[in-house]
């Protein structure tokens, strides 16, 4: 198809814009041949013609389709040219916050200005062993790539990072090294990969510097190679640098800095080290303070110094080197400040004791006045003799720069050869990765040497670039079979000539700087002369004759002459070298050494490579003359040669291509310049890959990729069995022109637009079906629609006349009712009508009737009311006349009173105006005051008794009154005789009337009292009344404080519940956490013991005996003691440093990996330390309480087994004294008469005697056998157990021998050897003492601290509010109840522990005293046993009569461990035999050992399985059968030990006859814990291998398999193909999963493993695939679509249909699939409105922020019906979700291993009916 078909209407296409570079636009109608102009609309809504240029008539560049924008490689893209490449990048970095695309071989890096989430451990471990074009473009693939063709095809490799200063180069390489480091697998054993990322901060701070287009700009070009070995581990490292911009230590433009370490230095110099450099501000200093910018925003110098100092120690520069190198870099500071005075214009001086001067000579160990005098003055050498001459101010400023930029060089070249020295490796190098950190092309305004010679690198890099893409594409077609056809592309080797051939420009510059009087200007005369209108590239500048134009790959380039000569000699003056040379600073000298001398062992020179940084020192011979010149090489000729050793160094390597891109001149996080963008992807060569691809076959299909995607175009009879056939057919109708397409072997191959056009095609299909659907579709629906419509109408026609018919009958009867009801109606309207007229009337008949009558009744009663009146007027006015007279007469009086009164009024002012008057009054005045305030407090006092008095008044006046009235009836009587007494009458009359006045008076008193009580009652009444009220309002405020009391108990209670709940689910997670972190120890224990075996055996192989000395087995006591007690423990930790020692000897071992173990093991006996002081500490208290009672046994053990004895024989004795007493008896029964044995007798007598004599001979036989088996016993206390069999019959046959020789010596030492045993138990006892005695210290020192927390409660409580009070005195009290009961229940523990043992022991001795008096019984006399010795007699035991047991001799253990689990099959064991087989043999052996009491059998037998087990797991330990049947029978172990321990947690669901067989002399806890710990490193090692089955399937199976056919199209792919997602024979699918799965499962069901942990299994497995799914799917751009959500979702439900039928649905593994399923969802749900946001935020709860933007970010259409997600969308969600607290880390941890928990799980089996089968070879154990 002719490209200019495609130009139809709504085409899309680029055209040319001065803003935005390019714009799209739409074209309004069809291309013709022959138009000349094309009617576009831009996307802004503007209309444009845009006219064609008439010479080459080309057509503006299409645009690619929708679904082909933001695609992860450009070269997949349809279209191949700038607008297209440049729209995807910008969609890819702003839309999608992407920075890395592909093109081609090329990764375009684009800086975002921002630190991204994406460089993690996770996510190396992500891109770790993953095809390159399998995952998202990004540095690790780049690295991962490399690495893998080093180890696939044997050949270095190269990274070239390149880019413009700002562009992320350094961060780029430094990544790149990372992943490096990461990945090799060295970590374990040796700091290499440390050393060589500790390079980085040392020399970005004396090579980076802060420039106007980036804060961190590398001003030296790097070449790092990092060696590996045979194994493709780093072993070292070797850095070359290039071209350090020395001038930017004397110069730096405007917002600039000079190097970091300067600064970093003047940001340090308060340290003590640093006051000696006497440094302060950088602004006090002239080579810091130009640029005016000496602090970087959000850098700390300080901190960089310290990473910089660290970086250095660990490169091995010593501390004095350090202070060395901060002493020249702080001299080269003060030699800056060094100012100079001009005396005339040809000399200068400077100022006498000039500081800065004088603190660089200190400094720098120099003579201050021979450093003075070179500064201003310089040597001239001729033929004859030697002139001093002065020079100018200038000269001296530009040679005291000179000076700085020299030493700042040498010190640089000296630092690089350290870090080199460093990082070098005595292993021989196998091959090596190079990452070359190397500047890009550079224009600015002014272009001088150093742009010129960065230019240069850039051409002959350009070149190397486009070679290798032309070869790669050469052997693609090649490969493919396809013609081949020579592709013109870019040659920049005639520029590269201008430069550097005969005549070049760098040849006529080094001519120029041998002329004696050579000047800039001179020089670029002979470049105009030389090489003006001669060749097409360089070029003269119109208005200048000082520069010149060189027309690179890139860009034309304008350099100025001015400074080139001055650059490329590099001079200084050699007598100040001489000066620095001599001075007696012992580090400034070496760096001025000659090269032979200062080139390192390790630097690049010895290799063969020139350092460009370096100048070479000048001749320090006292003659100068010219062959010091000659011999001299400037700078452009060493960079020349030092580029044609890198070039040489590329070319043998396999190259990859790092190109970073600045975005924005501004550092504007994820904004995107285009101009900007499009000057560095031409200067790059990025788009010359395009270039070159899109004039071959750019786009390339599989055949099978091309039938997947293109089927719709086909038709059924097209398909044939042959894909290739089919699909030839297929293309030859679809694209006529057969030059558009080439079939290859494998592979179809299209021109540029060509898979455009085909999707195209495809699209329309579609559509033309979709529109197909359509129309039927919308045609069925319209049918059915008609139908529906067609029977609703017939219905509702039906309905509508039968309700008019209704209507019509209800209208004719309600026409006749109507009638009917009219007729009674208006009767009854004229009916009412008169009744109304009729009541009418009546009605005002009666009101006119009754009005008359009240009128009648109203006038008399006005007459009535009249009389009234006149009768009250008529007395009113009577009385008024009368009142007014009376007035009148009251008046007249008043004015004559008045007029009395003012008379007296007189009188008494007149008396007023005397003095004296006045003062009698004044007294007065103040004694009536005082006489009033007594008066008041008497009358305050009467008040209080006002009610007595006035009672007793009134009983008084009674009295009186019928005294007075008997006292008259007498005088009446006696009237006569009273005469005489009439005056005393009359005074008594008078008497009475005062009394009545005084009664009256009393009387108005009483009454004012009483009406005073009358109020204070009401008063109190209303008081009481308020009270009542008040007190009311107290009761319901009361009630209302009760009611929110008890409502704050119930909230407080439910809060507390819930902070119970929320505590209680922390503690799990602690617990979980803690669980975790021990699990995570003991694998690392493991892998530490591991490797600490392997090295054992290493060093045991290598290890060669001496002559004559032959060296014993020792592995299996070492072995042994592992898992033993602390006294064993001690001694085996010395064994493996005295099997190290003479093998260290004797062959070199890898001293640093043996002092990284060496450091590890130290770090984990101080973490256990930590952990054992830790425990100490918190059962101090519980060991204190104990020490009594464990003491106790102690002491009293040997006394109790002495006693034993003692009561042993003397019962023996009794025995055998009782038996020949009755066989006397007998004897002399039936002998003698019965008076012969009376006791009186004789015969009787002597018997006595002689039993007497017998008695007490025994006796004493008695005590020497007590004594020696007192011996006896303390002798087997004192010695090792595992001699204790051999030593006691040894001791037991020295007792028997020393009975026969030296009793009574024997018995003397027995006696000593009691004595000490009793002095021992005196020491014990004083012991126990001292130790209850510091208990009762510890608990009078406890209570004490009690008590004062008790006081500072108290004092704390009483400054409390009441409530409060009552509140805190209750808490305090439920915590003090708490932790008594907490201290009870431990005591209560202990006691029960103490009861158990006691009992065992007692169980113990009991058992012993039996059988003792069982072989005494059975002994009959000694010389029947000397006569007959006692033959072992097999006795045949019933079934009935086994006790679990199995019992095996001392040296069949290692059969037994060999044939039992060396040697063992578990796939035989697991189908014939019963699950746990193993375990329970073992358990049964452990049991025997118990009842024999012999402590040495059961830990030899428990050391000897636990490392057998490590054994067999490590030889066999990557398969799962072996792993899991250990597991299962470790647990099953585990659990007999727990089921038969005697503890009476683990015996609740044992039988009668199970808890018979506990164990009854060891307490194996110690072992239980071993066991668990072992059980977990087997599962930790199950878990590793399942993830090793698995982890090849799962993206596969779960992500690329396609389950679902034909749901998701292949989208066009570009250079790096990606895995298909069609099954080859040899592709995992979801069903692969699934068997494994089944596998995994029926495997651990046949050996027995317990339920619950085959659930934590299955949670674990389902962890990892959803994990590695997520992982991936977060990391593949073409996984994130629609229809590949749906496939995810699919798969996940077979996974929880499996877990459904293996019952499993509860073991948490559904859950661990949430985060996968909801990542499924994302992709499916709709993504557009606010309500969308809402609905995914609360739906994604177990996905991050980072997680679901990410998907949002990478979610990409594989049709182009489905819709991109908008950025205003993944904002909104980002702005939702900002509140969310969750990690910010994008990936799962795939390794998380969730902790394990091993529940009890006890088994029924009896032990008695356990048959062991002859398979298993055990015929030497016996059933007990």
């Amino acid at each position: 198809m002719a490209a200019s078909e495609l130009y139809t209407k709504f085409a899309r296409v680029w055209i040319p814009d001065p803003e935005e570079v390019w714009k799209s636009a739409e074209l309004l109608k069809d291309y013709k041949p022959g138009d000349k102009v094309l009617l576009l609309h831009l996307e802004e809504g503007k209309d444009l013609e845009y006219r064609l240029d008439p010479k080459t008539k080309e057509l503006p560049h299409l645009r690619n389709p929708d679904i082909l924008v933001g695609e992860n490689d450009l070269t997949a893209l349809s279209y191949l040219h700038e607008p297209a490449v440049l729209h995807n990048l910008r969609v890819r970095f702003i839309d999608s916050k992407l920075i890395y695309t592909y093109c081609g071989i090329v990764l375009v890096a684009i800086n975002p200005y921002e630190q991204l989430p994406i460089y993690g451990e996770d996510i190396i471990n992500a891109y770790s062993g993953q095809n390159m074009g399998d995952m998202d473009p990004h540095i690790f693939a780049v690295a991962e790539e490399a690495y893998k063709q080093m180890a696939r095809d044997e050949r270095n490799q190269s990274i070239i990072v390149s880019g413009e200063s700002g562009a992320g180069k350094t961060v780029s390489a430094k990544y790149a090294m990372r992943y490096f480091a990461t990945v090799s697998g060295s970590a374990s054993e040796a700091n290499v990969e440390e050393k060589v990322l500790a390079s980085n901060p040392i020399m970005e701070s004396i090579g980076n510097a802060k420039t106007t287009r980036n804060d961190n700009s590398s001003r030296f070009g790097k070449y790092i190679e990092i060696g590996f070995d045979k194994r493709y581990r780093i072993i070292g490292a070797n850095m070359r640098t290039y071209l350090l911009e020395k001038s930017r230590v004397v110069f730096q433009a405007e917002e600039e800095r000079n190097y970091h370490i300067f600064y970093q230095l003047c940001a340090s110099a308060n340290l003590p080290e640093f006051k000696m450099l006497r440094l302060g501000n950088a602004n006090n200093f002239h080579y810091t303070k130009q640029g005016g910018s000496p602090v970087i925003e959000g850098v700390d110098d300080t901190k960089e110094m310290a990473h910089t100092r660290q970086a250095c120690t660990l490169l091995g520069i010593s501390e004095s080197y350090q202070m060395g190198i901060f002493r020249i870099l702080a001299g080269i500071l003060h030699l800056g400040n060094v100012a100079f005075t001009s005396r005339d214009s040809d000399s200068c001086t400077i100022p006498p004791k000039h500081e800065p001067l004088s603190i660089f000579c200190d400094l720098m160990g120099v003579d201050y006045e021979e450093m003075c005098h070179w500064l201003c003055h310089r040597k001239l050498a001729t033929t004859t003799e030697t002139y001093i001459k002065p020079i100018s101010k200038l000269q001296a400023t530009n040679a005291r720069d000179a000076l700085a930029k020299h030493i700042y060089a040498k010190l640089f070249n000296w630092i690089v050869d350290h870090v080199n020295q460093a990082l070098h490796s005595a292993v021989k190098q196998h091959s090596f990765i190079g990452v070359l950190d190397i500047y890009g092309f550079e224009t600015f305004e002014i272009n001088s040497f150093e742009q010129f010679c960065i230019n240069y690198a850039n051409e002959k890099l350009q070149q190397q670039f486009n070679m290798h893409v032309f070869k790669l594409e050469q052997e693609e077609y090649m490969k493919e079979q396809i013609p081949w056809t020579l592709i013109d592309f870019y040659d920049n080797q005639p520029c590269i000539n201008l430069i550097e051939s005969k005549l070049g420009i760098l040849d006529l510059l080094d001519e120029e700087c041998k002329m004696p009087k050579g000047t800039d200007d001179t020089w670029a005369q002979k470049l105009y002369n030389t090489h003006l209108n001669k060749c097409a590239l360089f070029e003269k500048p119109r208005l200048s004759n000082k520069a010149f134009i060189i027309q690179h790959f890139a860009d034309k380039v304008e350099y100025q002459c001015e400074g080139f000569l001055e650059k490329n000699k590099d001079t200084v003056f050699e007598e100040q070298i001489k000066v620095l040379k001599s001075s007696k600073f012992k580090m400034l000298p070496e760096l001025f050494q000659d090269d032979e001398k200062a080139i390192s062992p390790t630097s690049a020179t010895s290799s063969g490579r020139t350092p460009l940084t370096r100048t070479p020192a000048k001749l320090t011979k006292g003659r100068p003359g010219q062959t010091a010149k000659e011999h001299k090489k400037t700078v452009g000729h060493q960079f020349r040669n030092s580029l044609h050793l890198l070039m040489e160094t590329l070319n043998a390597t396999t190259p990859h291509y790092v190109r970073c891109i600045k975005p924005n001149d501004f550092k504007f996080p994820f904004t995107f310049d285009e101009k900007r963008a499009v000057q560095q992807l031409r200067a790059c060569g990025v788009l010359e890959t395009i270039r070159i691809s899109a004039a071959g076959f750019p786009s390339r299909w599989t055949y099978q990729e091309f039938f997947s995607r293109y089927r719709v175009l086909m038709k059924q009879k097209d398909v044939l069995s042959d894909r290739k056939q089919t699909c030839k057919n297929v293309l030859e109708k679809l694209i006529a022109d057969k030059d558009k397409y080439q079939f290859g072997k494998t592979k179809i191959f299209f021109r540029a637009g060509q898979v455009a056009y085909l999707e195209k095609l495809r699209a329309d299909k579609l559509r033309a079906a979709c529109i197909r659907i359509q129309k039927t579709i919308r045609g069925w629906l319209l049918r059915k629609k008609y139908l529906r419509m067609r029977k609703a109408a017939i219905i509702v026609q039906r309905y509508v006349r039968g309700y008019q018919a209704r209507c019509y009958a209800k209208f004719l009867r309600r026409t006749k009712a109507a009638t009917i009801i009219q007729k009674y109606w208006r009767m009854y309207i004229v009916r009412r009508r008169y009744k109304i007229k009729r009541m009418a009337t009546i009605v005002l008949q009666s009101y006119l009737r009754g009005y008359l009558a009240r009128n009648r009744y109203r006038k008399m009663l006005r007459e009535h009311k009249a009389v009234i009146i006149q009768k009250w007027v008529r007395g009113w006015l009577a009385r008024t006349y009368y009142r007014r007279s009376m007035h009148a007469i009251i008046y007249l009086q008043c004015c004559f009173r008045r007029m009395m009164a003012k008379r007296e009024l007189k009188k008494l002012k007149i008396e007023a105006r005397s003095v004296e008057r006045y003062k009698k009054l004044h007294i007065g005045m103040e004694n009536k005051i005082m006489q009033l305030q007594r008066k008041v407090d008497e009358q305050n006092k009467d008040y209080k008794c006002l009610m007595e008095k006035l009672t007793n008044l009134e009983g008084t006046y009674t009295s009186e009154t019928e005294k007075l009235r008997s006292d008259l009836e007498r005088l009446q009587l006696s009237e006569e005789e009273a005469k005489i007494a009439t005056g005393r009458v009359l005074s008594l009359q008078e008497e009475i009337a005062k009394l009545r006045k005084d009664l009256e008076q009393t009387q108005s008193e009483k009454k004012s009292i009483e009406e005073r009580a009358d109020r204070y009652k009401q008063e109190t009444e209303q008081l009481v009344s308020n009270l009542k009220e008040e007190n009311t309002l107290l009761k319901q405020e009361k009630e209302a404080l009760n009611h929110l009391i008890v409502e704050q108990a119930k909230e407080m209670t439910e809060t507390m519940e819930k902070k119970l709940v929320e505590e209680t689910k922390q503690l799990e997670l602690d617990l979980n956490d803690e669980r975790l972190r021990y699990q995570n120890l003991l694998n690392e224990f493991s892998r530490l013991e591991e490797r600490y075996d392997d090295l054992k055996e290493e060093m045991t192989l290598m290890n060669v005996p001496k002559p004559g000395h032959k060296r014993t087995d020792s592995t299996h006591s070492s072995n042994e003691s592992e898992y033993t007690f602390s006294s064993e423990i001690a001694e085996t930790e010395d064994m493996p440093l005295r099997t190290e020692e003479p093998s260290e000897k004797k062959v070199p071992l890898d001293m640093s990996l043996f002092l990284k173990l060496q450091k590890r093991v130290t770090e984990l006996e101080q973490e256990k330390q930590v952990m054992q002081d830790e425990l100490d500490r918190k059962e101090e208290q519980v060991l204190r309480s104990k020490a009594k009672e464990e003491e106790r046994p102690q002491i009293r053990g040997a006394e109790l087994e002495y006693e034993s004895l003692k009561r042993q024989e003397l019962e023996s004795e009794n025995k055998k004294l009782k038996n020949e007493l009755n066989e006397l008896r007998k004897a002399l029964s039936e002998k003698s008469a019965p008076e012969v044995t009376a006791p009186g007798a004789p015969a009787y007598r002597v018997l006595m005697e002689q039993l007497t004599s017998v008695s007490e001979e025994l006796d004493v036989r008695k005590e020497e056998v007590l004594i020696l088996r007192s011996q006896l016993v303390s002798q087997k206390e004192a010695i090792q157990p595992k001699n204790t069999m051999t030593d006691s019959t040894i001791l037991l046959e020295d007792v028997q021998k020393m009975k026969d020789k030296g009793e009574i010596a024997q018995a003397y030492i027995g006696l000593k050897e009691t004595n000490r045993l009793l002095e021992s138990q005196l020491q014990s006892q004083k012991r126990s003492h001292e130790n209850e005695a510091e208990a009762l210290r510890g608990e009078i020192q406890s209570l004490k601290e009690e008590n004062n927390r008790q006081q500072q409660l108290l004092a704390q409580n009483l400054q409390l509010p009441p409530e409060a009070r009552i509140e805190a005195s209750l808490q305090h009290e439920i915590t003090r109840l708490t932790n008594e009961n907490l201290d009870l229940m431990e005591q209560l523990e202990k006691q029960d522990k103490t009861v158990r043992k006691l009992k065992k022991q007692l169980k113990v001795f009991a058992k012993k005293i039996g059988e003792l008096e069982v072989g005494q019984m059975e002994n009959i006399s000694p010389g029947q046993i000397i006569d007959e010795p006692i033959r072992p007699v097999n006795i045949p035991r019933k079934e009935k009569d086994f006790q679990g047991m199995l019992e095996y001799k001392k040296e069949d253990e290692q059969k037994l461990v060999k044939n039992l689990i060396l040697e063992l099959k578990p796939r035989g064991v697991a189908v014939n035999l019963i699950p746990g087989l193993p375990a329970y043999i073992l358990f049964m052996c452990v049991r025997h050992a118990d009842y024999l009491n012999d402590d040495q059998k059961v830990r030899s037998l428990l050391t000897s399985t636990i490392n057998s087990i490590k054994k067999v797991l490590k030889k066999r330990g990557d398969d799962f059968e072996t792993v899991s049947f250990w597991l299962s029978n470790t647990c099953r172990f585990l659990h007999c030990l727990k089921q038969y321990s005697g503890e009476e947690g683990f015996m609740k669901h044992n039988t009668s006859r199970q808890n018979e067989h506990c164990l009854t002399n060891f307490d194996l806890a110690e072992y239980r814990q071993v066991l668990s710990d072992l059980a977990i490193q087997i599962y930790q090692q199950l878990v590793r291998v399942l993830e090793n089955i698995l982890q090849p399937m799962i993206v596969s199976g779960m992500l690329e398999h396609e389950t679902i056919q034909g749901v998701s199209g292949v989208k066009p792919t570009g250079l790096r193909k990606r895995t298909s997602s069609i099954a080859d024979e040899g592709t995992y699918t979801l069903d692969s999963i699934l068997r494994q799965l089944n596998s995994f499962h029926s495997v651990m069901c046949q050996h027995g493993m317990d339920p619950e942990l085959i659930k934590q299994v299955v949670k674990q497995m389902f962890y990892i695939v959803g994990a590695i799914t997520l992982n991936n799917l977060l990391l593949r751009k073409d996984m994130c679509s629609w229809s590949k959500g749906m496939q995810i979702r699919y798969n996940v439900s077979q996974l929880e249909e499996w877990l459904r039928d293996k019952n499993l649905m509860n073991s948490g593994a559904k859950e661990t699939l949430e985060p996968l399923i909801q990542a499924a969802q994302l992709l499916q749900v709709k993504k557009k409105t606010d309500d969308d946001a809402e609905a995914i935020c609360s739906m994604c709860s177990a996905l991050t922020t980072a997680q679901i933007v990410k998907v949002l970010n990478l979610y990409t259409p594989v049709n182009e019906f489905e819709e991109r997600v908008s950025v205003s969308f993944i904002r909104t969600i980002q702005m939702r979700l900002r509140d969310r607290k969750d990690s910010p880390q994008l990936l799962m941890d795939a390794k998380h291993i969730f902790p394990v928990t091993f529940p009890f799980n006890p088994s029924s089996l009896a032990l008695e009916t356990i048959q062991i089968p002859a398979s298993l070879g055990l015929g030497f154990i016996s059933r007990v």
